[in-house]
């Protein structure tokens, strides 16, 4: 199968079906789908008086604040290689 084909894989996000195409394999999809699922479960629990919508831009923010947070200390390994290269 060509990495250009899309994969459609059904994924259970929050109680709710959804169905992704990706042109990555099912199983990244659904490892994506997952940790999302997780995250929203996670604030659910702990906020049951919480929309689903409200509680889906909690897990936006919470994400994007993962990747921020790997994205510089990325940024300052890569500063510290090159420090050490010098």
């Amino acid at each position: 199968m060509s990495d250009k084909m899309k994969h459609r894989i059904k994924v259970t996000i929050n109680g709710e079906e959804y169905f992704v195409k990706g042109s990555v394999p099912p199983e990244y999809i659904k490892k994506i789908a997952n940790y999302v699922d997780q995250k929203m479960t996670n604030l659910a629990e702990g906020n049951p008086y919480l929309s689903t919508s409200k509680i889906a831009v909690l897990a936006a923010l919470n994400i994007t604040n993962e990747l921020f947070t790997v994205t510089r200390e990325y940024e300052e390994f890569l500063e510290l290689l090159e420090e050490i290269k010098e």
